[in-house]
């Protein structure tokens, strides 16, 4: 479709490429007007993403980053690409797709010693994610090989709208911490990481404001 609508003969690499992008990130916004300190608070923002893709090797290849804005929510975007297809997912290939997740919020945070509403949709991820992690994989040391979550065709419709558990208040709040524990110790590898990296995590934001796209080589 892209091909055609620039009155191509063939299809080319572009072409596939910019149609990855808008089916994972939405169709560009170069009209959205930025203020230069946003700007730069997403330069830093997609800078950490792209740092820790870099430094952590159990998570997908960097394959672009970007400030310019895409879809209805995104200001800017760090694309990884697998070099395969998986089926399974190990507990330390979860826990580096977590902390590169937060290396945005993390990147803010150490440069400007503040935070912003730009790691929304990372935190969702996140939280997500390490819940997953405690109720459905049976990852956590404390609670152990067990699920927390109930079949769904064993789901009532007034159980459903009332969210019975079918476990205690007591294990909830196991739940709720190990989660926090979880997300937690990613936060602080991202902080580590990026924190021994502070100069070139400056280089690559500033490389990001002048050129707003960058291909991971």
């Amino acid at each position: 479709l892209l091909a055609a609508r620039r009155e191509k003969e063939q299809v080319q690499d572009d072409d596939f490429q910019e149609g990855i992008e808008r089916v994972m990130a939405g169709p560009e916004r170069k009209s959205r007007v930025i203020s230069n300190d946003e700007k730069r608070v997403i330069a830093y923002h997609e800078s950490g993403h792209a740092m820790l893709t870099l430094l952590i090797p159990e998570t997908d290849p960097l394959h672009k980053v970007s400030i310019i804005p895409r879809g209805g929510r995104s200001l800017g975007y760090t694309l990884q690409l697998p070099l395969e297809d998986r089926f399974i997912t190990r507990k330390s290939e979860l826990m580096a797709r977590m902390t590169v997740a937060l290396g945005g919020r993390v990147a803010e945070e150490i440069v400007f010693g503040e935070m912003s509403t730009g790691a929304q949709n990372d935190l969702e991820k996140v939280s997500g994610a390490a819940r997953k992690m405690v109720c459905e994989y049976g990852m956590s040391e404390a609670l152990g090989p067990i699920t927390f979550r109930e079949a769904p065709e064993k789901v009532f419709l007034g159980r459903d709208i009332v969210k019975e558990h079918n476990y205690s208040d007591e294990v909830a709040q196991k739940i709720d911490a190990e989660v926090r524990r979880i997300v937690m110790e990613c936060y602080e590898r991202a902080k580590v990481l990026l924190s021994a990296k502070r100069d070139k995590l400056d280089a690559l934001a500033a490389l990001l404001i002048e050129r707003e796209i960058l291909e991971a080589d």
